[in-house]
């Protein structure tokens, strides 16, 4: 682990920070109480991170795999060493290739850990047993996915940033609440909070209130830095390897967005990715009978699909078109894993007001159904996620079930609604086979 500040002794009046900050008006004071999330959770989770710092016992962390859940892991365990918790006894669970944290396999590896807390970050959540079968454990959920209050593991504690919109990353609401926790959290901890942020919002995200002002980290470690770190540090989870280690034990090592573009087996990572992108994204999109979606298939051990999905979903254009689908018929056997975005057209034809909902979409489909059985049957990984980026890990028969129910490729066009013609320089593939090297997340 990297050298870090001395620890946290006791409790300091901090001056408010000027990197980093909540947005605040001329008074000094936040602006939104309830952003970025109830300020009750925030001060309740605050309360459990000081807890388990002063209790010095057995700590796992299990953050998700990708840029954002990694970087709110990092932030959390960095915030743990600097409040006094020693790092032997800090223990990280990574979760295993197409797996969830509710598997029986998971649950087992987590409690055969025997921590006494447990911190999951960004992993999504739904109403389960608790996080892992050992009494009077301590687990306190970090997470910004769409979930119902009632939503969350059995006995765990939870503080959420779906309910207080704009929606805020989880590695940016642990930033958040770590902040004042101790002085050298924003020294250490603002680069990642930005590099989580640019890994689910985009790398052009503009810093605006209620989001925090990280112009000073922007300046100095530079929006393009960070942003290729985004794409490195997404690159290890995306190959047939899901060597997802690789990218957790570079990003906690690292004091920067400098040690990561020197990073040699990160780059070897994303090289992999890109070209098994550029094999699979040139397939030709198939629309729904209704025009709404357009689905695209592939077949690749590697998790290409998000990025196909985000890709299409920018330049492809249609009249009616409101989402795009990628499914891979190839990285779990038996299975589909598919990944949605909100088409640029549909957000350009509604003008910002009254965004397409992807899980209101996918949920409104298999509830028409003459098989009352197809959402049960489709699992608890259907629909998962955000508003505007869902997709689910389905069996693969079921998964058939839903594309005739949405007619893909019955009467699908050959080519875009002629109101809006696509120049053949601008073509999705030509704008690919230029643009291969590029990895948007």
């Amino acid at each position: 682990m990297k050298r870090l500040a001395a620890p946290f002794t006791g409790p300091s009046t901090l001056k408010r920070a000027r990197i980093g900050s909540p947005a605040s008006d001329d008074s000094g004071e936040t602006q939104r109480a309830d952003w970025p999330a109830k300020m009750e959770e925030i001060e309740a989770a605050r309360r459990f991170i000081l807890e388990c710092a002063t209790a010095k016992t057995k700590t796992l962390i299990v953050p998700d795999k990708d840029a954002d859940g990694l970087a709110s892991g990092s932030i959390l365990q960095q915030t743990l060493v600097l409040l006094g918790l020693p790092s032997s006894l800090i223990t990280t669970h990574l979760v295993q290739r197409g797996n969830n944290i509710h598997d029986p396999s998971e649950r087992a590896a987590m409690a055969d850990l025997s921590p006494s807390y447990v911190f999951v970050l960004d992993q999504g959540s739904r109403r389960s047993l608790p996080v892992v079968d050992i009494p009077n454990h301590r687990a306190l959920i970090i997470d910004h996915h769409q979930a119902a209050e009632d939503e969350f593991p059995s006995g765990s504690q939870h503080v959420t940033a779906c309910n207080s919109p704009p929606v805020a990353t989880s590695a940016l609401l642990t930033y958040l609440i770590c902040h004042p926790l101790h002085p050298a959290i924003e020294e250490q901890c603002a680069w990642l909070a930005v590099l989580g942020t640019h890994g689910d919002l985009g790398t052009n995200f503009k810093w605006q209130p209620p989001f925090p002002d990280m112009g000073n980290v922007l300046k100095r470690y530079t929006r393009k830095r960070l942003n290729d770190a985004v794409s490195l540090i997404n690159a290890p989870r995306r190959t047939a390897a899901y060597n997802v280690p690789a990218a957790w034990e570079a990003l906690t090592q690292a004091t920067g967005p400098a040690d990561l573009l020197a990073n040699k087996a990160l780059w070897a990572a994303r090289a992999e990715v890109n070209a098994e992108v550029e094999r699979c994204t040139h397939v030709p999109p198939k629309f729904s009978t209704d025009g709404r979606v357009a689905v695209l298939r592939m077949k690749s051990k590697a998790q290409v699909h998000p990025v196909i999905a985000t890709r299409w979903a920018g330049h492809l254009k249609s009249a009616k078109l409101e989402v795009v689908m990628a499914a891979n018929d190839g990285y779990l056997e038996g299975k589909v894993n598919f990944s949605c975005r909100v088409a640029k057209c549909a957000r350009e034809r509604r003008g910002g007001r009254g965004a397409v909902n992807i899980i209101e979409l996918l949920n409104g489909i298999v509830e028409v159904a003459e098989d009352p059985s197809l959402k049960e049957r489709l699992g608890e990984s259907f629909a998962r996620g955000h508003k505007e980026a869902s997709g689910g890990v389905v069996p693969t028969k079921e998964f058939e079930e839903m594309m005739a129910l949405m007619g893909v490729g019955a009467g699908s066009r050959k080519k875009l609604d002629p109101v809006t013609p696509v120049k053949k320089e601008n073509t999705i593939t030509n704008y690919f086979i230029k643009n291969g090297g590029s990895q948007r997340h």
